[in-house]
């Protein structure tokens, strides 16, 4: 089919009224209760669940599926859009969870910004370094919310100390608590000058007091000597030590702002939104192989960064989602498949909360629909109005754990091939194919991913599978620009060769040892540790 590029004109006021922010931390830093209270203060849900509790039947709005509702914790990323304050926001809920990390990696492609949930009680850890060298690589602005400021925990200058030190990036707080733990009485707003009070039985602002001159005698009243005292000592030292915030610096990815509260008790959670809607950046132009695109300038284009399967289990439908990059997405319009070269006619786009969608006529640069996919998709892949472009930066990570897939129920053979050719196209998990025996092999991140591996196939597609063990050090792809070098070496390691749901040759090595050697004796082959979408 032959089609015109649509001229569309981009609706530029659409455009820079959107937000498009990831919600990341560490797991149990409260990441997925503040996603529910922002999503309060939105409209876009009327009751927050329970996300700890198992006495609590209510669940997280954006903990969907059921073994997250079960574990208490994210193992997919979840996106919600919603108005606030005349944005439009696009939240997306990522898993904390190291064995998720790969979604979250993909997921931080598709957005412009980042809050950051930091516990106060556990400070920077592991998982919160990795995604903000992410962050830093893509230039993307950081926001922090320092969470759970009811108990007690690190003290909030050695804190600030830790964040820069672990997170090598300058930070300046906009608002600053009033003691902690059992003394917690509120926090001081700085860029609204204005002083929220706290009170524990009640879990939420119980008086918002603006309060211009903290040297007013006015201030004891409302918290009391000793810490009207601290919080004047306090305010100078931030002013005299940390730089002056400027927007521009935030934007560009060198500044981060710091706020205080506690999610679960809905407390600075208002003021930190309230921030971020005047600060967060607008989509931002997206480099492409061919150039960089602008959002407001060029015709409509998207990728396609996260793949979910069975987003409604009664249909067993997947779900692609996109990231429109630029211009207006037109419901029934025609658009081109780049990978495919072929047009396709998108008639039923959606928009998220959570799990629940509704079909959308038009969406803009910034927002995230998701596509039904019959196999259509994989991520990475570009929809355009016409032009051929290509979207990189999706990368696909070397498993580090292996196992061998059996079926446990030869009945169900049908239904375990389909289950396993859809939670592979989510690339959370890897597929290889064992040229040796044939036998089909699963590569993780983590143990955890073949507990809901296992779990999604049993409930989601009704087929038992089983694990056997399986001692690998690494699987890496190759290449060669030598196709008798290739086949050479093929022909040499045959038993430890596999190709990926792509067709991609895979080396796969039992040992560092044999890794190292194989780098040395085969130099015409390069080996690759991470593949791109």
């Amino acid at each position: 089919m032959t089609e015109s590029i649509n001229a569309i004109t981009p609706d530029t006021g659409q455009i820079q009224r959107r937000r498009t922010c990831a919600i990341i931390s560490h797991p149990d830093a409260g990441k997925t209760t503040l996603t529910e209270k922002l999503l309060l203060f939105g409209g876009a849900i009327h009751i927050a669940g329970a996300v700890k509790s198992n006495k609590i039947r209510k669940t997280a709005t954006s903990d969907w599926m059921e073994i997250e509702k079960q574990r208490g914790i994210s193992v997919a990323t979840s996106v919600m859009g919603f108005d606030y304050g005349g944005r439009k926001i696009n939240i997306l809920d990522t898993p904390g969870h190291q064995d998720f990390a790969e979604d979250t990696y993909r997921t931080l492609t598709a957005v412009d910004s980042v809050i950051i949930v930091v516990d106060i009680a556990k400070g920077v850890e592991t998982q919160t370094r990795k995604l903000m060298e992410v962050c830093q690589m893509r230039k993307t602005p950081v926001m922090i919310f320092v969470n759970k400021m009811d108990r007690d925990g690190i003290l909030p200058f050695d804190l600030l100390d830790d964040l820069e030190q672990e997170l090598h990036i300058p930070v300046r707080p906009l608002s600053w608590p009033i003691e902690m733990g059992p003394k917690f009485k509120g926090v001081y707003t700085i860029y609204e000058e204005k002083l929220d009070l706290y009170t524990p039985a009640k879990q939420t602002i119980t008086e918002s007091v603006q309060f211009k001159d903290v040297n007013s005698p006015d201030l004891e009243k409302y918290i009391g000597d000793n810490e009207a005292r601290q919080l004047r000592a306090d305010l100078e030292l931030i002013e005299g030590v940390y730089p002056t915030f400027d927007v521009n610096t935030y934007l560009k990815g060198d500044l981060a702002p710091v706020f205080f509260g506690s999610a679960l008790n809905n407390f600075g959670v208002k003021e930190l939104l309230e921030c971020f809607i005047r600060i967060a950046p607008s989509p931002r132009p997206v480099r492409a192989e061919e150039r960089l695109i602008y959002p407001e300038k060029d015709p409509f284009s998207g990728f396609i960064f996260k793949i979910h399967a069975n987003m409604d289990p009664n249909h067993r439908s997947c779900i692609a989602f996109l990231k429109i990059c630029s211009g207006r997405f037109e419901r029934n319009a025609n658009y081109k498949h780049v990978r495919f070269d072929k047009w396709m006619k998108l008639t039923s786009a959606t928009a998220f909360m959570a799990q629940k969608k509704e079909t959308v006529d038009e969406a803009f640069a910034g927002d995230i629909i998701g596509l039904p996919d019959t196999g259509n998709f994989k991520i990475g892949d570009t929809l355009t109005s016409g032009e051929n472009l290509h979207f990189k930066g999706l990368p696909s990570f070397s498993p580090e754990m292996f196992k061998y897939i059996e079926n446990a129920d030869p009945m169900k053979t049908k239904q375990l091939n389909k289950g396993i050719d859809q939670l592979m196209d989510e690339g959370v998990a890897q597929l290889f194919i064992n040229q040796h025996n044939g036998r089909k092999i699963i590569g993780t991140v983590g143990q955890l991913q073949f507990e809901v591996i296992q779990y999604r196939l049993l409930h989601e597609y009704g087929a038992q599978c089983r694990w056997e063990p399986l001692s690998l050090y690494k699987a890496c792809w190759i290449e060669s620009d030598s196709r008798e070098a290739l086949e050479n070496f093929k022909k040499r390691k045959f038993q430890y060769i596999a190709v990926d749901k792509e067709g991609r040759d895979v080396f796969l090595a039992d040992s560092a040892y044999v890794l190292q050697m194989a780098q040395q004796d085969f130099k015409d082959i390069r080996f690759h540790f991470q593949s791109e979408y």
